[in-house]
């Protein structure tokens, strides 16, 4: 799946769940490049405005929220908040580029963290921090940094189109520097690699790309892309999706199949009742259960293959 095409299938899901509105969402499939018919057809595919009301209860019923900055569940289950992780920069190609990290005195392993569609928010400060805690460097790069750096955008529409903007080339451009600098500041570890939505799909194109350096890589609901060949990939894939995520699920049996052809060790894990962006504790659509047992999952995964 192309990334444009997901960023815009977002928007779309965004509007059936009833979290945007019509207008708002036809404004922001425009600024991702979409004409007015087929911005149109999309949200007509997806259901009107009519039900806004009703998916917004429903998604009050059904999810949980949590503050930022605590422990991932199946850290150790203990409530005690995580440090979240600082801001930093450091060398890209041509640019200093913006980041989150975080770090244990004593690292067992590096993760390169990749954040969603809505670029280097808060919750990704706290994901790296809940890795450290688990014993990781972990670096999120800020994937807008040559725009400014998500902060910068003041328009919530922006960073999805400024991403859907960037060539894929340079977004693994910018990801690569990232494992630059996670192994600069601890070349003795392996390195892994988690995306989530948007970033799940950037791990997809990494392994698509050949980044040998990953010895364990775990999309979250990730897109695939739309003929890969991870061949010249070595890593260790963990695939998590939500069972009701049907977009991104659709792109599963290609992954799958790819990887088997490349002969990577992998698996895949379907979260029941879990949608779209299940992890995100600060979402509307996080699932509590789903997301402690992914999280869970993920150390194991690490825990095997990296350290």
């Amino acid at each position: 799946m192309a990334l444009r095409d997901y960023l815009a299938g977002e928007v779309a899901a965004d509007f059936g769940d009833g979290l945007v509105t019509r207008r708002e969402a036809l404004r922001r499939l425009g600024m991702l490049g979409l004409g007015v018919t087929g911005a149109t057809a999309l949200l007509a595919a997806c259901g009107g405005d009519s039900g806004a009301s009703a998916a917004k209860d429903k998604a009050a019923a059904t999810t949980t929220t949590r503050p930022p900055a605590s422990v991932g569940a199946g850290d150790t289950g203990s409530t005690t908040p995580a440090e979240a992780g600082e801001a930093i920069r450091f060398a890209g190609a041509g640019t200093q580029l913006q980041g989150a990290f975080a770090a244990p005195s004593s690292p067992i392993g590096n993760v390169l963290v990749i954040h969603e569609n809505r670029g280097l928010t808060a919750h990704f400060f706290d994901v790296v921090g809940r890795l450290s805690t688990a014993g990781y460097a972990a670096l999120c790069v800020d994937l807008l940094s040559r725009e400014g750096g998500t902060a910068s955008m003041s328009d919530p529409a922006a960073p999805p189109a400024a991403l859907a903007a960037a060539p894929v080339d340079r977004l693994l451009g910018d990801l690569r520097a990232g494992i630059d600098e996670l192994l600069r500041r601890s070349p003795t570890h392996k390195v892994g690699a988690v995306g989530f939505c948007f970033g799940g799909g950037m791990v997809w194109e990494l392994l698509n790309h050949g980044e040998a350096r990953l010895a364990a890589a775990v999309p979250f609901y990730g897109p695939a892309p739309d003929h890969p060949d991870f061949t010249k990939a070595k890593a260790a894939v963990l695939a998590i999706y939500g069972a009701l995520d049907s977009g991104v699920n659709a792109t599963r049996p290609t992954a799958e199949a790819a990887l088997t052809a490349a002969g990577l060790v992998h698996d895949t894990k379907v979260f029941d009742g879990a949608g779209h962006a299940f992890f995100n504790d600060t979402g509307t659509r996080y699932n509590e259960q789903a997301a402690k047992q992914a999280y869970a999952d993920l150390l194991a995964w690490f825990g095997k293959y990296l350290t």
